[in-house]
């Protein structure tokens, strides 16, 4: 007889990255489609002068999607190693936090304000900051190993 360990699949922490970029990706995709995004004909490629919203309430233009976009793609690639997904959630979660301070900070009105950011922006910045953050500090990066036990036959 022999024991052996078995692991397959993806740690927790793993689909939490694998989770959190994908819904980056479809976030990203959603603020170019007219519709989903409401106001469109105000939709600009930069700047604090977009007036389209995301659902009617996200304030958006092509760079804020670009940003979901990229950071959708990282979460899927972070989500290869335990140590990566890591990584990029509490790094990510901490970009976040600093988006937050900056859309609590800054004049929505100055050219200091190179996305648009509204109070809804902010609050979910804060909520994605502090949830990555926690993702990443408490999940599990390994796997419980199961024990098989096989019979040799001769």
């Amino acid at each position: 007889m022999s024991t052996r360990a078995s692991k397959t699949g993806r740690s927790p922490i793993q689909w939490a990255a694998l989770a959190v970029g994908a819904i980056f990706l479809l976030v990203g995709v959603l603020g170019f489609i007219p519709g989903v995004t409401t106001d469109y004909d105000s939709f600009e490629w930069a700047g604090h002068h977009s007036d389209a919203k995301l659902f009617g309430l996200f304030a958006v233009s092509g760079l804020h999607n670009i940003v979901h976009l990229v950071f959708g793609v990282l979460g899927v690639l972070a989500a290869a190693t335990a140590a990566t997904a890591r990584t990029f959630l509490i790094g990510g979660g901490v970009i976040y936090l600093v988006l937050w301070l900056y859309g609590l900070l800054v004049d929505r009105n100055s050219d200091a304000n190179f996305i648009p950011l509204n109070d809804a922006d902010n609050w979910l910045h804060l909520g994605l900051g502090l949830g990555m953050i926690v993702l990443g500090a408490v999940l599990p990066r390994t796997l419980k190993t199961t024990q098989s036990v096989t019979g040799d036959r001769y």
